[in-house]
């Protein structure tokens, strides 16, 4: 029997895999925008793309990090199919720089030589420098550098003892596609193909692998790192999932390929280094011919790989806009009916996105489902939901722009511009409900039975408010509606000076402790606001010009 030490080499793995992180975070931290800019705005070529994704991903010693910059740029909007891939590409040969940097100086001198003063003057650094600044974050890589070796020390004397006492013959017979599959599965594990390596050299340096079995865990190791991608991508935007994609296609096809010619391929290797003697830089040279290989095989295909991508996540827009989609600009008329009517929509929505906030059933105001819901199993979630609201309200705004390109005359101008201030005023509504949703849900969570009260209060003045506000919308008849539309600011009015009273009378009876009473103050000013907009831009979509004015007359204060 031989003994080993799992728990000197487990100790090595997590120093190693901290050391990563903190090395990465703080690269990030010292030059993270200039990263971010040179993968934005300096990939506009296939060739630059891939150069560029080489280069920050060596920088940042993480392939990981850099394509889930590229999954946020894809989704953004602001980087191509073909760029990313081409960045895609390229920080799998920038990773390469990770086994370079361990075969060379983590196999060839006395880690403790350099890891522990490292890890010394980067803690001492910590304490002496404030937080945040250029030199703390120097200090916090000085110690990333220090862990990464020290972690990798632990592993390799733990694989070393282990191999004193160990009969490589028991672990050579192991078939290469298990090694293969052992380096994949421990890589999507840890999502982290570095860690991986490093206990891959660790092993080849201490001779409990042959050549070919190390070669065969660095292609799992590969293949293994496409797991956070792919994590990344789920539930993420068709553009998020073809760059998870074209990541996946690119590391399986390589690793499939590399695989199949690792005779060849190690016959290569061993033309430049002996690698019974310097195995670990061996692999490092075989991980990085094997990467750049993948890439020469797949920069020709780019095109075709893009357009495949775009056929198999086609973009589903959900489709927002009700009823100024089909309605030609240019019969003002219809198109002048159509934009109110899909304000009337945002309206509506807007409504539903203040009840979620406020957790009240929509039941309880609207019979049907409002068309962004409308056949979906599932509730849109409230960012989602936001997001949706905006992009219904910029489809309305370029609409109004293209109505304004014919001539109108000057009562059809004077409406439409009474409807966008109608959409603009619902749009802040929204918004200031955006602003108290936290605050909302405080008072709703709260110890303070008063602050629950004040909850159940603003929930019930927000079912009242648009029971009345929608009567209007049911009414034909204009003096009605500006009646109901009247009553509804009446009440609001009236709710908000009860509040206020309410409030002041707590306070001034001390009845209840450690209240904070400016939030509550804050919380129903932006609330009546809201309910404010919410009257006026009901005022503006349904009156005219002259019923719109003796409104406003009536309301001055």
């Amino acid at each position: 029997m031989f003994e080993f030490d799992y728990w000197k080499l487990l100790a090595g793995l997590g120093i190693f895999l901290f050391g990563m992180q903190l090395l990465e975070n703080s690269v990030k931290d010292l030059s993270g925008k200039a990263f971010r800019r040179i993968i934005r705005d300096y990939t506009n070529t296939r060739l630059k793309a891939i150069a560029n994704g080489t280069l920050v991903t060596a920088l940042l010693q993480s392939s990981s990090a850099v394509s889930l910059m590229v999954l946020a740029f894809v989704g953004a909007g602001i980087m191509s199919m073909e760029n990313a891939i081409g960045v895609i590409l390229g920080s799998n040969i920038g990773t390469t720089l990770t086994a370079w940097i361990v075969a060379t100086l983590g196999f060839k001198i006395k880690i403790e030589t350099f890891a522990l003063p490292f890890i010394g003057t980067g803690a001492a650094g910590l304490i002496l420098f404030k937080p945040g600044t250029r030199f703390y974050h120097i200090n916090r890589l000085l110690i990333g550098f220090g862990f990464l070796f020290l972690g990798l020390d632990y592993m390799k004397t733990s694989v070393e003892s282990f191999s004193q006492n160990f009969n490589p013959g028991q672990f050579q017979n192991l078939a290469l596609w298990m090694c293969l599959l052992i380096g994949t599965v421990i890589t999507a594990l840890m999502q982290a193909s570095a860690a991986t390596i490093a206990i891959t050299l660790a092993a080849l340096n201490s001779q409990l692998m042959t050549f070919e079995m190390a070669a065969a865990m660095v292609i799992g190791a590969n293949i293994g790192t496409t797991a956070t991608v792919l994590l990344g991508a789920i539930g993420g935007s068709p553009p998020k999932k073809r760059v998870a994609g074209s990541h996946l296609a690119f590391n399986l096809v390589t690793g499939i390929i590399a695989f199949a010619a690792l005779p060849v391929m190690v016959m290569i290797v061993r033309i430049f280094i002996d690698v019974t003697v310097n195995g670990p830089v061996g692999l490092a040279l075989f991980h990085t011919i094997f990467n750049i290989t993948g890439v020469v095989i797949f920069l020709p295909i780019v095109k075709v790989m893009t357009n495949f991508l775009v056929k198999l996540f086609p973009e589903r827009k959900t489709q927002l806009c009700v009823h100024i989609t089909d309605t030609p600009a240019e019969e003002v008329e219809a198109a002048v009916v159509a934009l109110k009517n899909e304000i009337i929509h945002l309206l509506q929505e807007c409504q539903l996105y203040t009840l979620r906030s406020l957790h009240i059933d929509k039941t309880l105001v609207f019979e049907e489902p409002l068309p962004f819901e409308k056949g979906k199993k599932k509730q849109v979630p409230m960012d989602v939901f936001y997001n949706d609201i905006k992009a219904l309200h910029s489809s309305i705004i370029a609409y109004y722009s293209l109505i304004q390109t014919h001539k109108l005359d000057e009562i059809i101008s004077q409406e439409i511009e009474r409807a966008i201030l109608a959409s603009r005023n619902i749009m802040n509504s929204a918004k200031n409900f955006k602003g108290i949703r936290p605050d909302f849900d405080e008072f709703e969570s709260s110890d303070s039975a008063f602050l629950n009260r004040q909850y159940d209060r603003f929930r019930k003045r927000l079912i009242t408010l648009y029971h009345e506000i929608n009567e209007a919308l049911l009414l034909n008849d204009e003096q009605l509606q500006y009646a109901t539309i009247i009553k509804a600011f009446a009440h609001v009015e009236q709710a908000d000076k009860l509040f206020i009273q309410q409030i002041v009378q707590t306070s001034s009876d001390n009845k209840e402790e450690n209240l904070d009473l400016s939030t509550l103050f804050l919380v129903n000013r932006l609330f009546t606001q809201a309910c404010r907009m919410f009257i006026f831009s009901m005022k503006d979509v349904l009156l005219t010009q002259e019923k719109t004015i003796a409104f406003d007359k009536a309301v001055e204060p």
